[in-house]
């Protein structure tokens, strides 16, 4: 077995075609990060009969005293079911890779351990994972855990939604939270488009501040994947949300209106009479928290005529699948739920064009009510989600002497 450097289009060829293929193991993947300090290699893995029975995007970083770290997103795509061939790969990688200065090896494959329900509870486990784990220890990579939070450089954890139902019925198996809020997002006048100008300006200035990555890195993103790159918007018709507003507000003052008068004229004995005092009570929260939303609702049509954006979120379709890769929301707006009538938009559109899934992307491995990811978990696995637990990530060292000088100059930083 050897290692070999391919071009993208062979590479390409190979990983459309695999098990576990993925979007991050594609060339146009690889062109985006090109632009951000790696230097991106494809290699192939090469039987004794020269059959490519491999193959892996490498994103490379300088190390020390010319080595290089590597990086395998979502990869290596290989069969890590045979022990035999994991050992000659750890070979090869040794042989071929770390004798050219490349010191040590971090991979990712895409490759499910479970699928559990939004409990957390496991439906179908992958009988290969255990033997797979074992092989690639055994071979002399380290493995990080079966890690619940996001410790990993990809989620080991993510939600995603089946579309193969009839979208009324898809709808229905969701969360009552969750359809409480799109409905709630609809009657204050948030109404979902999709940007076909892909103008990624607006969700930037949501996720600029909770996210690391660049402006210019999801602008790569959508130049590489072009027509499968989708931009969503959700706007707020401040027309309707003060229509809307004021409506709830009257309405409620008719209520309380009709609740004091009833108090008024029960008599003090009435037992009816406690009851109906509680309901004035909570009617006059209700009314002092419409009124502000009105003239909240007033403030922002007066500034925002023509409507406001207030969330987005950006995917990726690949292999008949979408994949939420960012979505952020205005903090100002966020009691509107706009973020949860925008997946649902997605998610219509979606099913709409036959595509299979929809990827929501990271959530956490704890399932605990006290979790302090219990909301983020709540909001994606509402959709009726069902979960992937991923194998997890590996390291592995290339280069023993070489990765020692490394660890020995990172000390003094």
């Amino acid at each position: 077995m050897k290692i070999i450097t391919i071009d993208s289009s062979q590479f390409d060829s190979f990983s459309d075609k695999h098990q576990y293929r993925n979007y991050y193991q594609t060339s146009k993947y690889g062109n985006v990060m090109a632009n951000f300090n790696y230097e991106v290699r494809y290699i192939g893995i090469m039987d004794n009969n020269d059959k490519m029975i491999g193959a892996s995007i490498l994103l490379l970083q300088d190390a020390v005293m010319k080595t290089k770290l590597a990086y395998a997103p979502r990869g290596i795509l290989f069969d890590f079911t045979d022990s035999l061939k994991v050992d000659e790969l750890v070979e090869a990688l040794k042989n071929d890779l770390g004798k050219e200065g490349i010191i040590s090896l971090r991979m990712d494959p895409a490759i499910p351990m479970t699928i559990r329900d939004g409990k957390g509870n496991i439906a179908n486990i992958n009988n290969e994972a255990t033997m797979i784990d074992e092989n690639l220890k055994k071979a002399g990579f380290t493995y990080k855990g079966q890690t619940l939070y996001f410790e990993t450089e990809k989620p080991r954890w993510e939600a995603l939604t089946i579309l193969s139902k009839d979208i009324r019925e898809i709808y229905k198996t969701f969360d009552k939270r969750t359809r409480n809020k799109i409905n709630k997002a609809i009657n204050c006048g948030v109404e979902v488009y999709r940007d076909d100008q892909k103008d990624f300006t607006s969700l930037y200035e949501f996720i600029k501040k909770k996210n690391a990555k660049p402006f210019k890195f999801y602008k790569e993103l959508i130049h590489n994947f072009g027509n499968n790159a989708d931009l969503f918007y959700a706007k707020l018709n401040t027309e309707i949300f003060v229509f809307n507003s004021k409506k709830l507000y009257e309405d409620e003052l008719a209520n309380n209106e009709r609740l004091a008068e009833q108090f008024q004229n029960l008599a003090k004995q009435n037992d009816d009479r406690r009851d109906i005092f509680n309901k004035k009570v909570l009617s006059d929260k209700l009314l002092n928290i419409y009124k502000s939303n009105l003239i909240f609702a007033t403030n922002v049509l007066k500034e925002h005529p023509n409507g406001l954006i207030i969330a987005g979120g950006f995917n990726i379709i690949y292999d008949n699948a979408a994949f939420l890769i960012i979505e952020g929301f205005h903090p100002n707006f966020r009691s509107l739920n706009a973020n949860y009538l925008l997946k649902w938009r997605m998610i219509c559109d979606y099913k709409n064009e036959q595509l299979k899934y929809f990827n929501l992307n990271a959530i956490c491995g704890n399932f605990e009510k006290d979790s302090k990811y219990a909301g983020l978990n709540e909001m994606k696995v509402g959709y009726n989600a069902m979960v992937t637990e991923y194998i997890g990530e590996y390291d592995i060292i290339l280069n023993n002497f070489k990765y020692g000088l490394y660890k020995s100059f990172s000390k003094k930083d």
